[in-house]
């Protein structure tokens, strides 16, 4: 899909590695620019070539260029001016430093698109602070709704990293769109505080129409959303939503008569209210079964269910064998690398067939230098 568009990614860690690597996924053209050291994230599990960089750095070339050079600044820039799409994740006035001042690069470039990503964007008290996702879920809330204060402690995956990746590819496409009209690039900005805000979008709308305060049970009480652990060890998560529907298919599949005319659960709202009583009911119907018993019970249902994997679980789900989510890649000097595939499908199909692993340290550097014409330089 985005086949002969050439992008060039200044960054490290995830931000703009994810979106360059999303459009990658789509068919562009990605160059990794690298200092010598390499990009910090490959060292994530030891040695240079770690899962956590791999993650997030397929279907891309990499060149190694020592930005604090001015012979590699130079070359720097001739890349820069062969591409469609820049991305960054520096902090405001990095760029500069190396030979590529913004508004100086719009202007000698008129078409390119340039995404910037920064931490806190670039005004404002926290402009020039370092910015990673723990900062960004607290900063911006999302930590305070999966935290118990009372006793605090740091857990699951990367939120605010990946949210601002995708809002950045988003910009950028919007960009690659309007400038296939226009002729015209733009720069795009993008700030892991503004990103993960507008990820909880719901949490604020709760704030500002209704005067809110919300916590970790807010959206799970709202959505009717419960985690059981079954007569086996095992846990199972049903959630019910706001449809009337799969409450009575529950309570039918149950049997549960005296639920239904429980005056604290007879409608959506009594349920939210009431829904830590509810919890507690269903826990103790749930843990007279096993999981498997319950799954297949609920299969006969419309009731919305779910076994609580573990990610090797998810790895095994004969859904996701069905789907054909896991994307296989060879390296030529590296073991098999396998990750989650591009999950955007196109006409039925994955939009590059064959992904392209993930970049040694400058792998690429003598082929890209040949296509600047500058070999040797």
């Amino acid at each position: 899909m985005l086949s002969g568009l050439r992008v060039v990614e200044l960054g490290s860690f995830i931000t703009a590695p994810l979106a360059a690597m999303m459009l990658g996924d789509l068919g562009a053209d990605v160059i990794k620019v690298e200092r010598p050291e390499g990009d910090p994230f490959r060292k994530s599990h030891g040695g240079h070539y770690g899962a956590t960089f791999l993650a997030f750095n397929r279907n891309k070339r990499g060149i190694v260029l020592d930005t604090a050079v001015p012979a590699d600044q130079e070359i720097l820039a001739r890349l820069v001016s062969t591409a469609d799409v820049l991305i960054d994740n520096y902090r405001p006035g990095v760029l500069a430093r190396i030979g590529l001042e913004p508004h100086a690069i719009g202007e000698r470039h008129p078409r390119l698109i340039h995404c910037s990503i920064t931490g806190f964007g670039t005004g404002g008290p926290y402009r020039a602070r370092p910015a990673f996702d723990h900062v960004g879920q607290a900063l911006s809330g999302i930590t305070s709704l999966l935290v118990d204060p009372e006793h605090p402690e740091a857990f699951g995956p990367t939120l605010a990293d990946n949210v601002t990746a995708m809002y950045a590819a988003y910009g950028i496409l919007g960009a690659v769109a309007e400038r296939a009209r226009t002729g015209r690039g733009r720069r795009v900005e993008v700030n892991m505080l503004e990103s993960s805000m507008a990820f909880i979008q719901d949490i604020y709308l709760g704030l500002t129409r209704n005067n809110q305060t919300s916590g970790k049970f807010t959206r799970i009480t709202r959505s009717q959303a419960f985690v059981l652990t079954c007569r086996d060890g095992k846990m199972l998560a049903v959630h019910l939503s706001t449809t009337e529907k799969f409450w009575g298919e529950l309570i039918a599949a149950l049997g549960a008569d005296d639920l239904a005319s429980d005056a604290r659960f007879s409608t959506h709202q009594d349920r939210v209210r009431h829904y830590h009583e509810l919890a507690t009911i269903l826990q103790k119907r749930f843990g007279m079964r096993d999981r498997g018993a319950w799954m297949m019970l609920l299969d006969k249902t419309d009731v919305p269910f779910s076994p609580v994997h573990t990610v090797a679980d998810a790895v095994a789900d004969p859904q996701v064998e069905a789907l054909g989510t896991l994307a296989r890649m060879v390296h030529p000097t590296q073991v098999e690398i396998t990750g989650i595939a591009c999950p955007v499908l196109v006409d039925g199909n994955r939009p590059v067939p064959e992904m392209r692993a993930p970049p040694l340290i400058g792998e690429h550097t003598t082929e890209i230098l040949a296509e600047l014409e500058l070999r040797g330089a």
